[in-house]
């Protein structure tokens, strides 16, 4: 081969590149459109060639790979009360109230103690 041959992104591996690219660049949009990330987190698509000639310097095996670096979930907080059980071992219990030992008024309604747990009335 004596003379230099364009090979084109669009066409080599039968548009393998095009077709990861679209498979990356989906789970960019998915990811961006989630709730639960940070929303101005840059996001990236990375594309690579690995080239690896014979011996002969003939022929060259091409691997192509995609990859994207997407924006982590949100951190979740919560508060847990600690302390020891009748026994004396540690336990401990999600807040639900907002300060320990107050009373809230639950999604049902209901008063609850400060770990969610509804409190019977007595009349």
């Amino acid at each position: 081969m004596s003379k230099s041959v364009e090979i084109k992104l669009e066409s080599l591996a039968d548009g393998s590149i095009s077709e990861r690219f679209n498979q990356e660049l989906q789970k960019v949009l998915i990811n961006i459109a989630d709730p639960n990330t940070e929303a101005k987190t840059t996001r990236k698509i990375n594309i690579s060639l690995t080239i690896k000639p014979n011996e002969n310097r003939e022929m060259a095996e091409v691997s192509i790979s995609a990859t994207s670096t997407l924006a982590p979930a949100k951190e979740v907080l919560t508060t847990i009360i600690m302390d020891r059980d009748n026994e004396g071992k540690p336990a401990a219990a999600e807040l639900k109230s907002g300060q320990r030992g107050q009373t809230f008024i639950d999604n049902d309604g209901d008063v609850a103690d400060d770990t969610g747990h509804k409190i019977k009335r007595i009349y």
